[in-house]
């Protein structure tokens, strides 16, 4: 097993291994053309290579910041605005209709708390979910393992630490149950 396949997996893995280094490399040089370029096509065409899948449909604004990218996935008429990171070494999965505010963090990254394994840099990873018509405001932080059910608003400058079921309103630093989305503010 490679040490990507290690990182996907979700157990200990060398960071600096060659077959992390390379997919890195990848999506750096692809992040930095894309932060670059103003033409909406060429972006479009270097976010399918860079993404593990991307709807057409959805838009990125940049900057973007990832490191992977090939573990990311974002379904159908999805809006990222600027500022996005994604420290994806779990898979981050995002559905279709998804609104996401600038300055979004999605951290499936984590270390030790033992300070003995920090001291080289051991980290696990856990994936992160974001179901179909989720709206996250501005500045949010969204941490490993975490889902966010169907039709969920996460209000800005929230701190995301464990799932949210559907159809709910949660923010604040941790994030918890503001309120439940009644279904005549669902629209028809």
């Amino acid at each position: 097993m490679t040490e990507f396949e290690k990182m996907l997996a979700g157990d200990e893995f060398d960071g600096g291994s060659e077959s992390i280094n390379q997919v890195r490399q990848n999506a750096a040089d692809l992040l930095q053309a894309i932060n670059g370029s103003t033409d909406d096509r060429h972006r479009s065409e270097l976010f399918q290579q860079l993404m593990g899948s991307m709807s057409e449909s959805s838009i990125i604004r940049s900057p973007f910041y990832c490191e992977f990218g090939k573990t990311i996935s974002i379904g159908e008429k999805t809006f990222l605005n600027m500022n996005i990171t994604m420290l994806d070494g779990a898979k981050i999965t995002i559905g279709n209709n998804v609104l996401v505010g600038p300055n979004t963090q999605f951290y499936s990254a984590s270390h030790d708390l033992n300070y003995l394994k920090r001291r080289s840099w051991a980290t696990h990873c856990a994936p992160i979910i974001v179901e179909d018509d989720v709206w996250i405001g501005g500045n949010v932080v969204i941490n490993q393992g975490v889902t966010i059910g169907a039709r969920s608003v996460i209000a800005a400058n929230s701190v995301v630490n464990s799932n949210v079921p559907p159809d709910s309103l949660y923010g604040g630093t941790p994030a918890k149950l503001i309120r439940k989305i009644h279904e005549n503010e669902q629209g028809s």
